[in-house]
């Protein structure tokens, strides 16, 4: 049986959602001020939107329990909302201020961790528990050291902001845990 075709037809599909989402800034740009995107701007969103869905597709790939599945999207949308705010607008202040760039280790934490666990469930729900922890390190930092105020961002955005990524990492290791106990009992029943 010929497993290429349907990664190579996911990978069309793929390709195509790409491209229709960002038909979509580009159309508006032809009609507002308010959009305004440059090559680099589409360029790294395609990369990121692709990436993001060609990593699902080849780490599922495989799989054949729905709760991995649903666990590796929910970890790798949370992977691209984080880097997506954190690029548009930043998380602390605005995206000038350099304690953002503090999130991409969060983000490097969860693809090392990824690596090291090889994809298996039980590896991935420490390194999603580790990721979680990172974030709250660096909003904790970010209060404390004051980065906060330089520019502004009050103590509640950043817990707030900070907490629902936080919340989205621990739902991940979660889910996780949740496909690992349900490949344990699948070994067993075997």
């Amino acid at each position: 049986m010929n497993t290429e075709h349907p990664l190579s037809k996911s990978i069309l599909y793929l390709t195509v959602v790409t491209s229709a989402i960002l038909l979509i800034p580009f159309l508006a740009m032809q009609f507002t001020s308010e959009v305004v995107w440059t090559l680099s701007d589409f360029v790294f969103a395609g990369i990121l939107m692709f990436g993001t869905g060609f990593t699902y597709l080849f780490v599922t790939r495989k799989s054949h329990t729905t709760a991995y599945r649903v666990a590796v999207g929910f970890a790798l949308g949370t992977g691209f909302f984080l880097i997506w705010s954190n690029l548009a607008v930043g998380i602390i202040g605005s995206e000038d201020n350099f304690i953002n760039l503090f999130y991409f280790g969060v983000i490097a934490i969860g693809i090392i961790g990824a690596l090291i666990a090889r994809f298996e469930a039980e590896g991935m729900t420490i390194t999603l528990f580790v990721a979680a922890f990172a974030q709250a390190v660096i909003a904790a930092a970010a209060i404390f050291g004051g980065y906060y105020q330089s520019p502004p961002s009050s103590v509640m955005e950043i817990l707030a902001v900070n907490g629902f990524f936080i919340t989205l990492w621990i739902v991940s290791a979660l889910l996780f845990r949740y496909a690992a106990q349900n490949e344990a009992e699948e070994h067993q029943s075997e």
